[in-house]
């Protein structure tokens, strides 16, 4: 445990020395505060629109939340991609795997340095639709649904990330191989919209269910309209846990 955290201290303190991580954060914060002043004239310019939602809480705070997790499609690539190429590229690699440490402890430690970052993140963006408490009531069940959505986003966004960072010495194709996989799976929840039901051998395949069950961003919509399922939390949790295995895995062919 130790082992682990003082990786994940020493990747939190390496991202924060970096131009590129506060760069993400200013942005990330610009683009959010955009859409969030956005919707709040909106609202105050066409107030019948909240007939349209449950409440503010749905309008603005789960509009949000999905434009984060869009936003979380470009910023996560630029945060793994250094995470193990760049130091297989320097060298540094070799000599982490050649401590003592044990794989799971690099990949957690690794893990958590980076949730560290990307939960001040989340943090940040909480706070908007939470602070119009003081002004309207709130739907805390509809937020807190859709926050905890968010963070499991990040989580799994996150492992994603570290386990394709793994496969390469060059972290711009680890940006582009993450980037493009994470688009994959939007076009997944894209496919599970369709009720297309191709026949093969005198069979119809659910593929729209097929996709709609693969879908990251399908669990995660059911979350921000305040559906709060065991089996959701448990894909997010599963798809975490496997991507973090596979990276061990894959570190471990490389120490042998």
């Amino acid at each position: 445990m130790s082992v682990m955290l003082a990786i994940a201290r020493h990747e939190w303190s390496r991202l924060f020395v970096s131009p590129l991580a506060w760069m993400l954060l200013a942005i990330t914060q610009l683009l959010t505060g955009l859409l969030f002043a956005l919707s709040l004239t909106d609202l105050s310019l066409n107030p019948q629109r909240i007939g349209e939602y449950d409440g503010v809480s749905e309008l603005v705070g789960a509009g949000l939340f999905r434009f984060a997790t869009v936003v979380l499609l470009l910023v996560v690539p630029l945060l793994t991609m250094r995470v193990f190429a760049e130091e297989r590229k320097t060298g540094n690699l070799e000599l982490l795997l050649s401590s003592p440490a044990s794989l799971t402890a690099v990949v957690l430690g690794k893990f958590a340095g980076l949730m560290g970052y990307l939960t001040l993140l989340f943090a940040l963006v909480a706070l908007m639709p939470l602070s119009l408490a003081f002004a309207t009531p709130l739907d805390i069940g509809l937020l807190a649904s859709g926050l905890i959505g968010l963070w499991l986003v990040m989580a799994a966004f996150c492992a994603l990330g570290l386990f394709l960072s793994s496969l390469t010495r060059e972290p711009t194709l680890a940006a582009v191989a993450t980037l493009g996989a994470l688009m994959l799976l939007w076009l997944f929840y894209a496919v599970s919209a369709m009720e297309w039901q191709p026949v093969v051998f005198g069979t119809a395949l659910p593929l729209g269910d097929a996709a709609r069950a693969l879908s990251l961003i399908g669990h995660h919509d059911a979350l921000l309209r305040g559906v709060f399922s065991s089996a959701d939390v448990l894909y997010f949790l599963i798809f975490t846990l496997c991507f973090l295995a596979l990276t061990v895995v894959r570190l471990d062919m490389d120490r042998h």
